[in-house]
């Protein structure tokens, strides 16, 4: 169900579908929608501050800060049941935190103050049509809504690739393109913010992939900024380069995915790893032994380099040398699944030694 009130509609049809926005002005050339936003302060789009909802005693969403930068798209990772949904829902008002501040597009938002009909545009938790209607139709009623120009219906068509398939009945769509009408609906009033929960969830392959390079295209071109939600590292790997990573409600991290990785440790693989053990105890090094080889905390290369020499002079053999770091599977696995997260492969890089 996309966010914002439903329009009204003939009881035994299903709820259309809200997807808001207030126009963004300049980034297409149609009208904009009535109360459109004011620019948001310091780069950022989205700010929350302790924002938490409690449902039957327990935080679906624990004291989350987020700060989701303007332009490009956040990535926002978390297993299923992290809290990504009701955190969207709490940013479009369709729910109300238990306590906690938040921001959106500069304008602080609240139950007394909630932001006007269209500010943004969103697709969650898979979207909802008339099916005996074509997808121009079920656009034009969310454009009518809204009070928006029909000319916006048929921009929104042919930026989601849906040109020659809007006078198809929704029944008669694939998932693919029921997911593009999704998007269509949420780009109608041309907004400054979009929030897309899931949107790739039950897709092909080839579905996937090109939903995902939709998104993409969405934020370079319409200069919109996207929200993603997605508990698969891949696809937000794919479009994303800042991501904010949630666990059982609370945020983990935010930042830079690359951010994700360590600096790495340095392993020696030796003939005798409780001699280099305890040689590295005695000049007083860190290091532990895992899997019959010795690591070290980074170190310049002169440092390792008179190491070596020490190893060797010692009388133990030393194999190889190299530089290891997690994988960002291995970074978003200790994140959110600590107990399960065993020893995946790491990134390895040999050094010249």
């Amino acid at each position: 169900m996309n966010g914002g009130a439903p329009a009204p509609a003939p009881a035994r049809q299903p709820a259309t579908p809200f997807i808001p926005a207030p126009a963004a002005p300049g980034a297409v050339p149609a009208p904009a929608a009535p109360g459109a936003v004011p620019s948001p302060s310091e780069g950022l789009v989205v700010v929350t501050e302790g924002l938490t909802r409690t449902y039957n005693g327990v935080n679906a969403v624990d004291g989350l800060n987020l700060s989701v930068p303007a332009g490009g798209i956040y990535g926002f990772l978390g297993p299923n049941g992290a809290g990504k949904s009701t955190t969207m829902k709490l940013l479009l008002g369709l729910t109300r935190p238990t306590s906690g501040s938040m921001s959106v597009l500069g304008r602080p938002v609240s139950q007394r103050h909630p932001l006007p009909p269209g500010t943004i545009g969103s697709l969650i938790e898979g979207p909802s049509y008339y099916p005996s209607l074509t997808g121009k139709e079920n656009l034009a009623m969310v454009a009518s809504y809204l009070g928006l120009a029909s000319n916006r219906v048929q921009h929104a068509l042919a930026t989601v690739n849906l040109v020659g398939q809007e006078n198809k009945q929704v029944k008669h769509y694939s998932m693919g393109m029921k997911q593009r009408l999704g998007l269509a609906m949420a780009l109608l009033s041309n907004p400054a913010l979009m929030l897309l929960d899931e949107p790739t969830n039950g897709l092909d392959p080839a579905g996937v992939a090109e939903i995902r390079q939709l998104i993409v295209t969405l934020a370079r071109q319409e200069g919109v900024t996207i929200i993603v939600s997605s508990h698969i590292l891949s696809e937000i790997e794919q479009m994303a380069d800042t991501v904010g990573i949630i666990c059982a409600g609370r945020l983990r991290y935010q930042g830079a995915l690359a951010g994700l990785r360590d600096k790495g440790v340095i392993e020696l693989l030796v003939s005798s790893p409780t001699a280099v053990a305890a040689l590295l105890t005695s000049l007083g090094v860190a290091h532990e032994v895992r899997d019959g080889a010795v690591r070290t905390p980074m170190m310049p290369d002169d440092v390792v380099g008179e190491l070596i020499t020490r190893i060797v002079s010692s009388g133990t053999t030393v194999y190889r040398v190299q530089t290891v770091r997690k994988t960002l599977e291995q970074a978003f696995l200790e994140l959110t699944e600590p107990v399960l997260a065993a020893q995946p492969p790491l990134a390895s890089q040999e050094m010249n030694r």
